[in-house]
């Protein structure tokens, strides 16, 4: 864990030199593909030793089925071999070496490797074999028109800013970025129409990455101070079980949990920051004309801690896996897509029964939480004061429901795991099956997206981001962010 942390500060050191002395003006893209993939190589060495070759290996084999395979059927034999060989790695690590460890380990990196790899794949396939009126509009913007060389592909997966902790992001936003290829948004009225100009530019992340670097402190601190002293493992304590009231349990369940969401803000953000002292991760500018540094980020913490609805704790939580999950497996799934888009995730996950106990609760959950949007949340918006009572009401439902579903996540074994539900009587379990026996899921899932699509009282500030911003599997074509409208409307522009 420390050679993790000492290797991110350096990578953000790194970027920062990347940015002012192998700025694309400066520099060709194929030094700059170079020396990323060298970085990033160096980096996991130090951090993980020989184990770094898994990812050489993986990206190298998967780079080999591309070509021999052919466009056609790739992106099956891609998704097979990269998921494979990741859960190959993940049993080997689990069950031989150091089972129950939180220690940071190989197979971390080569989850988002594994996302990589078969995002592209997809987005190949996409480009080059389907036909462009077949495709979803989120597809044909992400859609890649020609095979990435050697060095490109490598290049994707393991560069020094994302090689650690990623996080995901798409392949065409890479490869403008290392071209030095970035735009910019403005809009205007005119006679009432938009009118839409691109320009290019080359913003500063100076105060995007300060304003990170703060977070990450703070998360740090909280993580040091406060998780240790409300461990989750409490939970199935007997003495607490037996003499704790279930108001006094839930509340402990429920700072237990958000006690141990601040490392991933800590990891994630950081690596945010990371790519964007490169320049990476510029989605343009709002409507004040404030730059946003959004484009690749993991998480929305404020949305996160007053989530009003299950949806809306996965839009704002790992956002990128959640938009790889729709990518690969929601919008592609013929039956079923909820159960086998979760099913997916678990198996990427890990190995831990937990993983899967989580997960599958996961999908019972998010069944039952859309019959009861879908059902009945219409009627509570069409007066502030009732709408206020029942966001109240829906965040603590939310964040009980949330907290108890993944306990086995952090528990990791199967006793621990049904010592809890089996101490709380299933009672969330039971609770969902009676909500869908009573709360069939028949409304579309358009009229599903305009019922959910009303934010909190709390959080009006944040409705028109939001509504750009939004990207989770659960959602078709309906949504999808803005550097796919901008990378879409420029290249009907350039054409």
């Amino acid at each position: 864990q420390v050679n993790f942390v000492v290797c991110q500060l350096f990578a953000l050191l790194a970027a920062v030199w990347f940015r002012t002395y192998l700025h694309s003006s400066k520099t060709s893209p194929f030094i700059r593909h170079v020396v990323a993939t060298l970085l990033g190589l160096y980096l996991a060495l130090f951090c993980f030793g020989w184990y770094a070759l898994h990812f050489v290996i993986q990206s190298g084999i998967s780079y080999y089925i591309m070509i021999i395979i052919g466009v056609e059927n790739m992106h099956k034999y891609c998704f097979v071999f990269a998921l494979g060989y990741l859960t190959v790695c993940q049993i080997t690590r689990v069950y031989i070496f150091d089972y129950g460890q939180y220690s940071a380990d190989f197979s971390g990196p080569m989850m988002i490797i594994t996302q990589k790899i078969t995002s592209l794949a997809f987005e190949i396939h996409d480009g080059m074999f389907r036909k462009n009126e077949d495709l979803t509009p989120s597809q044909r913007c992400l859609a890649v028109r020609r095979m990435p060389s050697l060095l490109e592909y490598l290049s994707y997966n393991c560069n020094f800013m994302g090689i650690l902790a990623g996080p995901l992001c798409s392949y065409k936003d890479y490869i403008t970025f290392i071209e030095g290829r970035s735009y910019r948004l403005q809009q205007s009225e005119a006679n009432g129409k938009e009118d839409t100009k691109y320009e290019q530019t080359d913003p500063s992340p100076n105060i995007a990455v300060a304003q990170k670097l703060l977070i990450c402190g703070l998360s740090l601190l909280f993580h040091m101070t406060i998780t240790k002293t409300l461990p989750v493992e409490y939970n199935i304590d007997d003495n607490f079980i037996a003499t704790a009231s279930w108001p006094v349990r839930f509340f402990y369940l429920y700072l237990s949990l958000m006690a141990a969401r601040p490392k991933y803000y800590f990891a994630w953000t950081l690596a945010d920051a990371i790519n964007n002292a490169a320049g990476f991760g510029f989605r343009g500018y709002d409507k004040n004309g404030v730059t946003r540094w959004d484009l690749i980020s993991n998480l929305r913490i404020q949305q996160i801690e007053f989530s009003t609805s299950f949806k809306m704790f996965l839009d704002n939580w790992n956002i990128q896996t959640a938009l790889w999950l729709k990518r690969v497996c929601y919008e592609r799934a013929t039956f079923s897509p909820t159960i086998q888009t979760f099913i997916l995730s678990a198996i990427w996950h890990g190995v831990y029964p937990g993983y899967y106990l989580t997960f599958l609760t996961g999908v019972l959950m998010t069944l039952a939480a859309r019959a009861i949007r879908n059902n009945i949340r219409h009627y509570f918006v069409e007066s502030p004061a009732v709408k206020l009572c029942y966001d109240i009401v829906t965040w603590m439902a939310t964040q009980a429901a949330i907290s108890y579903t993944v306990v086995p996540f952090v528990l990791l074994s199967v006793k621990p795991s049904f010592t809890f539900y089996s101490s709380c009587y299933f009672c969330l379990h039971i609770a969902s099956i009676l909500v869908l026996l009573v709360f069939p899921l028949k409304r579309t899932q358009k009229e599903s997206k305009k019922h959910e699509s009303v934010q909190p009282v709390w959080s009006r500030k944040l409705e028109e981001e939001s509504l750009l911003q939004k990207n989770n599997y659960p959602t078709t074509n309906n949504s999808f962010s803005q550097k796919q409208e901008i990378t879409c409307r420029y290249q009907a522009l350039k054409q």
